[in-house]
């Protein structure tokens, strides 16, 4: 990355994207100083670990669940240039790529241009590419696009000289006590790891190892993790089929939990 540094007094901070950067499945406690229902997520970790650090951090969080990349690029991106940030986070794509015919190289073509216009504000990007899901029964029939639109994703951050959190080698995700009971969003813990790696490849100080091993768990019998199955497939692969057949999305409605950029602390 060309030129951010935790020396600075003031770091203004925008993360963008869909339901990974939202938060999803980390819910804040209830309190009367956080809205009930918002969720927290890495991004505002990170946020959180920043202020630790540096004397003065501004946070915007414009990611919205659900959104597909043509939406981030036309509803987010826009908002996060007028802000002009120190540092963008961007996570783009995964909603394209796990729809069926979706064209990974499609879908790079537009996260670069992207990155290209953030890249002109002088702002310094950190992207990230995506999960290997080999170890999901489901979604492992969607690695290869996936491993297709990482190797992209690489050449992008190569050649705008953008830092990578590489999410495919972090094999702590493997684990299912890394997910939530739907398998497509972060557990809290699996959200508080992944913020103290974002910290890591940023140069922050971080106490705690994100890749320490998981506790551990009992064997599963047989016949349990298939009515964890049947669950699953009932409360949240059907719904996501019906929204997908009906052309709904889970951020209908939704807007941005911080749309400008506000002082932590």
């Amino acid at each position: 990355m060309s030129g951010f540094s935790i020396e600075r007094d003031i770091v203004s901070y925008v993360a963008i994207g869909d339901s990974f950067t939202e938060g999803m499945s980390d819910p804040y406690p209830d309190s009367t100083a956080v809205p009930t229902g918002r969720y927290r997520g890495w991004a505002d970790r990170l946020a959180e670990h920043m202020a630790d650090h540096i004397g003065e951090v501004r946070y915007a969080n414009l990611a919205v669940r659900g959104k597909l990349i043509r939406q981030i690029v036309a509803e987010q991106l826009p908002r996060a240039i007028e802000l002009r940030p120190d540092l963008v986070t961007i996570c783009a794509g995964g909603n394209d790529i796990i729809r069926p015919g979706s064209d990974p190289d499609q879908v790079a073509e537009i996260f670069e241009g992207a990155i290209g216009r953030l890249r002109e504000t002088g702002a310094d990007v950190l992207i990230f590419t995506g999960f290997d899901t080999g170890f999901q029964p489901v979604m492992r029939r969607f690695r290869g696009k996936i491993a297709t639109y990482n190797m992209h994703l690489r050449g992008i951050a190569d050649r705008y000289g953008c830092q990578v959190v590489d999410l495919w080698s972090m094999k702590i995700f493997a684990d299912r006590q890394a997910w939530d009971a739907d398998r497509l969003h972060l557990s809290p813990e699996g959200h508080r790891r992944l913020a103290l790696r974002v910290a890591e490849v940023l140069g922050l100080p971080a106490d705690e190892d994100w890749n320490a091993p998981w506790p551990a768990l009992p064997p599963m019998a047989w016949h349990v993790a298939r009515q964890q199955d049947l669950h699953w497939a009932r409360e949240f692969l059907v719904p996501w089929i019906g929204r997908r057949l009906t052309g709904r999305s889970s951020g209908d409605g939704i807007r941005p939990k911080r749309p400008n950029l506000e002082r932590l602390r």
